[in-house]
């Protein structure tokens, strides 16, 4: 069971600024009642402007998350969109690779910590994927959402994920995060179950993959015109024989990315070998469901027929949210509507 639980902001460093106090409030209080005692990395709570000028802070605070034996689990504050330059502060002299070794426990995060997930698979680590501190345990709701919830108490409670079902609902992203939204619920809809959008109902194969912004992002210029270099000098992407046997989970941000390009990051990763060997593919809900259909059009005609497509999985940027182990198999089973994981 885990009992003692580090924040760390490994992007973006929205935590520390004081608009968003109440919601941090929140989500340090909603810890406590699981009976988690909850810290902080060292720079965690140090402001949106230091965070992005100082990733070697960054990476120290992973680095000293590792190391520091009394902590059982990490947990990420958010996303952002610059992790990737955490990279030669944890790799260039095997900085993260020293820490990790020996020091294994859940690290938990979502959107641009796809790259932190990737970092990790490296150096053979398992990661959990699909939840953060400030989207999911500080909702402004009175509880956090019961789906979110169902997870991150499995997670906490056992240290795994042992299967994912459909969530009977979802929502609609919050536009209010003010103090004034405490307490309000979120809009909720009739969710539809898994869809089996081409291919057998069954298959098999350790997951990896993320936000598909992101992953997109490690080939082309969104934000940074140096990630694609940097994230090719360490190796970051995984090979194409790394990807034979897995699953792919993709999931898009909450940019909402325009049908072409989620259909040019589909191209991109079948160049890249993405789709030679893979037995599947996962595919979280959009947020809002927007682009929803076209999403699974450009799907359906970039991907191999012989790929198995399921979509419509609460996981990612749309609310509510479940959480998917990284490096462990994974059985899905579509008429059973269910997603099982096995530890070796």
């Amino acid at each position: 069971m885990i009992k003692n639980i580090r924040i760390v902001s490994l992007s973006k460093g929205i935590i520390g600024e004081s608009y968003v106090k109440h919601e941090v409030d929140i989500g340090v209080r909603r810890l406590e009642e699981f009976g988690l005692n909850v810290s902080f990395s060292k720079h965690a709570l140090m402001g949106k402007e230091y965070i992005e000028n100082h990733p070697e802070a960054r990476a120290a605070d992973l680095i000293e998350a590792f190391c520091d034996k009394s902590v059982d689990m990490i947990l990420c504050a958010i996303g952002g969109t610059d992790t990737y330059r955490l990279l030669p502060h944890l790799f260039g002299n095997d900085e993260l690779k020293n820490a990790v070794r020996g020091n294994y426990k859940p690290f938990l995060g979502f959107s641009d910590t796809t790259i932190n997930h990737l970092m990790l698979h490296k150096l053979g680590v398992n990661t959990f994927y699909g939840q953060s501190f400030l989207a999911d345990i500080c909702e402004l709701d009175k509880e956090m959402l019961p789906y979110t919830k169902k997870y991150f108490e499995e997670l906490i409670n056992t240290g795994t994920i042992r299967e994912v079902t459909p969530s009977e609902v979802w929502y609609d992203e919050r536009t209010d995060f003010g103090v004034s939204a405490v307490g309000t619920p979120c809009l909720e809809h009739k969710n539809g179950g898994f869809e089996l959008l081409r291919g057998k109902s069954s298959f098999s194969g350790k997951v990896l993959g993320g936000c598909i912004d992101t992953l997109y992002d490690i080939f082309t210029v969104t934000y940074h015109p140096d990630m694609p270099e940097t994230c090719a000098k360490y190796e970051l992407f995984p090979t194409a024989e790394d990807w034979r046997g897995r699953i792919l989970l993709l999931e898009s941000s909450e940019e909402r990315p325009e049908p072409e390009k989620f259909r040019a990051a589909l191209e991109c990763f079948k160049d890249k070998g993405v789709f030679d060997g893979i037995s599947g593919i996962l595919v979280g809900k959009p947020q809002d469901e927007v682009y929803h259909e076209e999403y699974k059009k450009a799907l359906l005609e970039v991907v191999p027929e012989h790929i198995p497509i399921l979509c419509n999985i609460s996981i990612g940027h749309a609310k509510p949210r479940c959480i998917i182990p990284f490096g462990v198999t994974a059985h899905v089973d579509a008429e059973k509507q269910i997603i099982r994981f096995y530890e070796e």
